[in-house]
């Protein structure tokens, strides 16, 4: 069921609103795959930031597709001046 969202959102570049450890959190959804140890985690650009982080498929509750706020994909082509 998550999956499905998550993949729901990425191919329409929609933003993702959850809990995670009861805190909330928006990202721009970008790699769903398995850690080292065999979970699940999906990659995700947080709001606001140029910070892509790991998250864990279970401490992740309450996933709200947010239709209205939709993403590019950060693409770093240049280096930084």
């Amino acid at each position: 069921m998550k999956t499905d969202i998550f993949i729901n959102a990425m191919r329409n570049r929609n933003n993702l609103l959850f809990l995670y450890s009861l805190k909330k959190v928006m990202i721009e959804p970008y790699y769903i795959t398995k850690d080292r140890t065999g979970k699940k985690v999906i990659y995700g650009r947080i709001n606001c930031t140029n910070e892509i982080r790991k998250f864990e498929y279970d401490k992740i509750a309450n996933i709200k597709i947010l239709k209205s706020l939709r993403f590019s994909p950060v693409i770093p082509i240049l280096p930084k001046a």
